[in-house]
């Protein structure tokens, strides 16, 4: 009899132990799936890269950008090798392409509209001589606010947003704001925070010397026409 008991009290402490075996490893896998799912960052999903809508920016257009357009490879490598290009009208008088019109639907130069001659303007599809005329009419231009707040008293707010891929206001460096200063072609969140880090401005050597930091020769020259100091 004794024997049968001391085999039973055996029994269970081995059916504990299993259980409670069991237990610990559930309880181990338990906290090493927290502590992972703690110690994970998650990393937000970016984007894959896409050609951004409306007219490709000659500037800033990628080789494979340019190739999507059909463009000849000799006028391709043409842009290529003499971008970038200051002037609208520079790209213009280099394209013999007899259909300039429906070229300029898909890509462009954005003209200064503050220093533009009225009768260049002419060449953004579908701007024609009254159209031209309004654009020049409010000069000069503080902000592309106002640009779109006197062109909008004529056309819609989709027409006046198309203009907009083609036009640019050049912003003072020491007094434009944030947005003004994203509204600039190519001018993202990076770039305006260094245009804003290394204010006031003396002159714009200085701005060639802070932003050229972070961009090469051409992008310099790209950026530099975008912009202007007050004078005193």
């Amino acid at each position: 009899m004794k024997n049968i008991k001391s085999l039973l009290i055996v029994f269970i402490l081995v059916i504990t132990c299993i259980t409670s075996c069991k237990n610990s490893e559930s309880e181990a896998q338990d906290a090493a799936t927290t502590e992972a799912s703690e110690n994970t960052t998650t990393v937000e999903a970016k984007p894959e890269a896409t050609k951004a809508k409306g007219v490709l920016n000659v500037n800033l257009a990628t080789e494979e950008d340019l190739q999507d357009l059909g463009l000849p490879s000799e006028v391709m490598t043409m842009i290529i090798n003499n971008r970038p290009f200051l002037d609208m009208m520079d790209l213009d008088k280099m394209l013999m392409d007899s259909n300039k019109e429906e070229l300029y639907k898909k890509m462009f130069v954005p003209m200064n509209l503050n220093t533009t001659a009225e009768a260049d303007f002419k060449i953004i599809p579908g701007v024609g001589d009254k159209m031209a005329h309004e654009f020049e009419e409010y000069r000069p231009y503080i902000s592309i606010k106002q640009f779109k707040r006197e062109i909008g008293k004529y056309v819609d707010e989709d027409e006046v947003e198309r203009y907009l891929n083609y036009v640019f206001v050049p912003v003072e460096l020491n007094t434009a704001s944030k947005e003004d200063i994203m509204a600039l072609p190519g001018v993202g969140k990076k770039m305006t925070h260094e245009f804003e880090e290394y204010r006031p401005y003396k002159n714009m050597e200085q701005f060639r010397k802070e932003i050229g930091k972070y961009v090469d020769d051409n992008e310099l020259k790209r950026l530099e026409r975008l912009v202007y100091l007050k004078t005193n």
